[in-house]
């Protein structure tokens, strides 16, 4: 079943200010323009562009720069990358740091494997391969192959496999490429045995999942209608329509199986269980985590999808089924989730049943539940790490899987019928393990262990608890090298997202642990708006909450203070998406605490984000500037329109992509401008635009590498981050 969670998560995020509630036209949009001494900023043109919000009146001079197919737009984007690329080209570390971080980054790694029939698939990179490389192995034969290297469909490695699902026997995969770092996908099937593609092409699915038919005949998958020629990147994407696609047809042959001509912000997520009796569907809202569920007993001619659950109530998540019997992980009456059954009948076109509870809901949040060999495994989240405890499909505990230590578990997939499934262990100073799991036995062993180019020993993770403005308490992991000196005077760069329930868990990263390396401090806030405890935990961040998480960043930021890792002019704030947008509220609420911010993709127009593309799926998640309550909320935070004259702006690197066609490149355009014209001190505010990139799915390898290494040389720079310390 798809995961509600569209706004990808960047992996891979004292006294505090009281929200704005002014409603004047804010004094930067004014007309004033001012300059760095030390930086010439490209002069962008105030228009005279004003809206009216619920009867206020909101100027956006920057309108224009919304347009990024504009000549004037293209000429201002490639004036500020010259500026950009000569003040982070002029930083004598720079090289250094592209040279280590390659180093880093070259290490063998593996995905989880996924078991289908005989054959095992798993994605692999030798180290510096632009893009994972699929591999299948014969499992009666132990011969592993390619199957499928995107690197070797474009010269610079901006071609992604962005997923792909195979047939139950393993025989044929349906496949998704996107391009450019775009999140339009073009489907095509290949035969495993052969590796050669079939004549299918379906184009105009987004971040899509489909689900294969048990004879194999076709999938079911959804898209939407083509856009306008010329607006592929910034149309809004509306009245999504769930097709069956039959092999070997056209794609306009398709037959649409259902469509809500009523409701035009509707979203399927088609699964077909594993007995092939049924079609599930999830019906999503948006990025609303609570969705609905069609069933359609597929064998039955007469059937149709019927509304087990409606959209609006709570999250739902199809575990299995046995015949009629439905399992279900959800959070209805459970704040951090639960396990139920479902025994349902059919009378008079409706679908119903009797609920009966399988896990009980308790104080940590199930996540994920997986259903093999009559065994329930839930991966719970404590604390924002994983634990994971094994059932009986009656709800009997068995065990908990021993697990390396505090970090985060992925994987558990398979089919009912597996007697084995594999799962990837991984933390801040730990790439990777893969490890396969024999359910009978109880055994686990290592299926995959990277090799790295640096001991993992040296560095430490803590976990701290810090209070927000309210007093809720904020989890904050802080790794390092051990040994570092508690004397306040470490250069630190705290990252965060907090919303769209994503939770935050330990994760590796080679960019990471570079400036760990070099002397540096990494630290994560688990933040309201996440999934860390549950709905409670999300929506006590989200809509009218919102300033709920940058309070509790900003707690965050100051605990670390108290605490002598660093102090305000040692520190540095980051995040990515939603997480950008964090950034940029963070730096207007408190410009005087960090010395450094890195927003990337983010989200920084929030009285204009629904207006493109998938934004309006966000309106779940903040609030809508159409309505009046909300309007007052999001303009009270909202980045670009809390910039203010006389205030000096931390040392600011703000990051987009030229194909972001999910926080359109127009947010990050204007944030900057309006900056730059205001900037009261020296502080660079720099915009890097980069080009055939998108929000960051399928980055290749180089242009992670690339942009890590402008990010470090940033931060060296403006924080005087040691050199190594190796």
């Amino acid at each position: 079943m798809r995961h509600y969670k569209r706004f990808v998560q960047f992996a891979v995020t004292a006294a505090i200010a009281t929200a704005t509630t002014s409603f004047s036209i804010p004094v930067a949009f004014a007309g004033l323009q001012m300059e760095s001494k030390t930086i010439k900023y490209p002069v962008a043109e105030k228009g005279a562009t004003v809206d009216n919000y619920s009867g206020v009146s909101v100027a956006d001079p920057y309108r224009w720069l919304e347009d990024t197919n504009s000549e004037k737009t293209h000429a201002w984007v490639e004036e500020e990358n010259t500026v950009t690329r000569a003040y982070l080209d002029s930083i004598p570390e720079r090289g250094d740091i592209a040279k280590r971080l390659r180093e880093l980054w070259n290490y063998e790694r593996c995905g989880v494997p996924s078991k289908f029939g005989k054959n095992l698939f798993y994605s692999k990179n030798d180290g510096l391969q632009n893009q994972n490389v699929l591999y299948v192995k014969d499992l009666a034969r132990q011969n592993a192959r390619v199957l499928l290297d995107p690197n070797t469909l474009s010269k610079d490695g901006t071609v992604a496999l962005s997923t792909y699902n195979s047939t139950d026997d393993g025989t044929l995969i349906a496949y998704g490429l996107s391009a450019s770092g775009s999140d339009w996908e073009d489907w095509y099937v290949k035969d495993v045995s052969t590796g050669k593609d079939l004549s299918d092409h379906l184009k105009w699915l987004k971040n899509a999942e489909v689900a294969w038919s048990a004879d194999k005949s076709g999938f079911y998958y959804p898209r939407y209608d083509e856009p306008k020629q010329g607006s592929e990147l910034q149309q809004a994407n509306y009245y999504q329509k769930l097709f069956f696609h039959k092999i070997g047809t056209a794609q306009s042959d398709d037959k649409l199986i259902y469509e809500r001509r009523d409701d035009k912000e509707l979203e399927f997520a088609p699964t077909v269980t594993d007995d092939g009796n049924y079609l599930v569907v999830g019906v999503y809202h948006g990025t609303s985590p609570k969705n609905g569920i069609l069933i359609e007993n597929l064998k039955d001619p007469a059937s149709k999808l019927m509304e087990l659950f409606a959209p609006g109530k709570a999250m739902y998540s199809l575990v299995g089924n046995d015949g009629a019997k439905f399992y279900f992980l959800t959070d209805e009456g459970a704040p951090h989730a639960r396990v139920i059954s479902m025994d349902t009948k059919v009378a008079d076109g409706k679908i119903s049943g009797d609920e009966n509870v399988i896990v009980k809901d308790h104080d940590d949040t199930i996540e994920q539940v997986s259903y093999l060999d009559g065994k329930l495994i839930c991966r719970y989240l404590k604390d924002a790490c994983n634990t994971v405890a094994i059932y009986d499909v009656n709800g009997k505990f068995d065990r908990m899987l021993d697990l390396p230590g505090l970090g985060a578990a992925d994987g558990f997939t398979g089919r009912q019928s597996d007697t084995d499934t594999y799962y990837s262990y991984t933390s801040f100073n730990t790439p990777a393990v893969i490890y396969h799991i024999d359910l009978n036995n109880k055994k686990q062993d290592e299926f995959f262990k990277p090799t790295f180019k640096f001991n993992s020993d040296d560095y430490v993770t803590d976990q701290i608890f810090c209070k927000s403005k309210d007093g809720t308490t904020v989890p904050v992991f802080v790794s390092h090298k051990k040994g570092i000196a508690l004397d306040g005077k470490n250069p630190t760069y705290l990252y965060g997202y907090g919303g769209f329930k994503i939770s935050l868990l330990p994760f590796y990263s080679p960019s990471n642990l570079l400036w760990m390396e070099r002397g540096g401090v990494f630290a994560v806030a688990t933040l309201r708006g996440g999934g860390e405890y549950g709905e409670s935990w999300h929506q006590s961040g989200m809509k009218l909450n919102k300033q709920k998480v940058f309070d509790d960043f900003i707690g965050a930021a100051q605990c670390l203070i108290d605490k002598k890792y660093t102090c305000s002019e040692k520190l540095s704030i980051g995040g990515g998406s939603n997480g950008g947008l964090l950034v940029g509220a963070c730096i207007t609420e408190r410009p005087d605490l960090y010395r450094a911010a890195v927003a990337q993709v983010g989200v920084m127009d929030m009285l204009r984000f629904n207006k493109f593309t998938v934004g309006w799926e966000w309106v779940q998640e903040y609030g809508s500037p159409e309505n009046a309550d909300e309007f007052k909320a999001l303009y009270a935070y909202s980045p670009l329109h809390n910039i203010k004259s006389g205030v000096c702006y931390p040392c600011t690197l703000i990051t987009t992509a030229d194909h972001d066609d999910r926080v359109v490149p127009g947010h990050s355009f204007k944030f900057t401008a309006a900056m730059q014209a205001v900037q009261k001190c020296d502080n660079p505010v720099l915009i890097r635009v980069d080009v055939k990139a998108g929000h960051g799915h399928g980055k290749s390898t180089e242009k992670l590498i690339d942009e890590a290494t402008d990010k470090w040389a940033f931060l060296t720079k403006t924080l005087g981050t040691p050199k190594s310390v190796r």
